[in-house]
């Protein structure tokens, strides 16, 4: 079968599959991929019975051709065909509860370099990791998936995309409620806490500064009395995030100054890193360049504390979106690096580099 018998027969398949003649149409896409050579076709009709087998709830028969488009896709060595059949594995592994492997798909997509359908595919694979997350119960991670998912609706208008997000967002909404309730039941203190932080979140994640406000003040409450310092500092960087968005930055310095304090106390170079970024944006956007200059230094110096560079071209990890490797010995370097650099060992510890795995 040819090229443009495969197309037309394809299109044949669609007509059927949009007049809700399900099994006639997969019978039609189920002989082009058994007689057609053409890879691309091929490629093509493999998206169309994913999707299918996605929307009937057959998803071990999802998985099967998410796979063999895989194996396609690399046939081709083509970027925009490996990102749209890794998030259809990724898809395939959420629907069937795999949400570790969703994850790892996810992370894949997102590392592949330069491809045409990121700005179209950006948008599903941020909500399929967010779907994961939320299925082990790692909300805050959810939540900021899900608020990634939303920006790529918005800056493509893409209102079914915008729709999944929010379907989503409602069943993380009822999941925390449910953690809330079950949390005041058994006293956790703790897990009360972060209840509240994560729906202070999601109310400013919304524009809904006046609900936020008040959940915030109830989540340090907890984190005070419990002494969670570090839960404390997130509480404040979400307050200074609202003071922002009300452009009351005076009240925002003051949060992100006792966040400082709090995270230079526990150490945790993170949450001094995103608190920079945020004096930063303050900063800059108030043209006041010798506070600004001062707080650009200390992010840089939390990045070589944390170790977050290339130990061979010694770029930041981060500010470009790179494929990464890890050595069997921790060291992380950008895998274009290490490819040109054509070593078989890491050259920071010169350990043996067998069997590296991807970030």
């Amino acid at each position: 079968m040819g090229q443009d018998q495969t197309k037309q027969q394809i299109a044949k398949g669609l007509q059927l599959y949009q007049s809700n003649q399900t099994e006639k149409a997969l019978q039609v896409w189920m002989k082009v991929l058994e007689k057609s050579s053409d890879l691309v076709g091929r490629f093509r009709v493999l998206g169309c019975l994913v999707t299918a087998h996605s929307e009937m709830g057959r998803y071990k028969e999802m998985l099967k051709f998410a796979v063999v488009q895989i194996d396609t896709a690399r046939e081709l060595e083509d970027a925009d065909f490996l990102l749209e059949s890794y998030l259809n594995l990724a898809r395939s592994n959420e629907k069937l509860c795999e949400f570790h492997k969703t994850i790892s798909y996810c992370k894949t997509c997102l590392g592949l370099p330069g491809t045409r359908a990121a700005t179209q595919l950006g948008g599903q694979v941020s909500l399929s990791m967010g779907n994961a997350f939320l299925g082990l119960s790692l909300f805050q991670k959810a939540l900021e998936s899900f608020e990634k998912a939303l920006r790529y609706a918005h800056n493509n208008d893409d209102t079914m995309l915008e729709c999944r997000v929010c379907c989503s967002l409602g069943s993380f909404y009822a999941q925390v409620k449910e953690s809330m309730k079950i949390a005041l039941q058994h006293g956790d203190r703790p897990l009360q806490a972060l209840c509240l932080l994560c729906f202070a979140d999601i109310h400013r994640s919304r524009g809904d500064l006046e609900t936020a406000f008040p959940r915030y003040d109830s989540a340090m409450s907890i984190m005070t009395e419990i002494g969670n310092r570090l839960g404390q500092v997130q509480v404040l960087l979400g307050v200074a995030k609202c003071w922002v968005a009300r452009k009351a930055l005076d009240k925002a310095l003051e949060a992100i100054e006792r966040a400082q304090d709090l995270a230079e106390e526990v150490g945790n170079k993170l949450s001094q890193l995103k608190l920079h970024c945020l004096s930063e944006s303050i900063y800059r956007s108030r043209g006041l360049q010798r506070e600004l200059r001062a707080h650009v230094v200390r992010f840089h110096e939390c990045v070589e504390e944390t170790e977050l560079y290339c130990g061979l071209c010694g770029e930041s990890i981060g500010e470009k979106n790179s494929r990464l490797q890890a050595l069997p010995c921790s060291h992380i370097f950008h895998l274009r690096c290490l490819q040109n650099n054509g070593t078989r060992s890491c050259p920071n510890c010169h350990r043996s580099s067998m069997k590296p795995g991807f970030v």
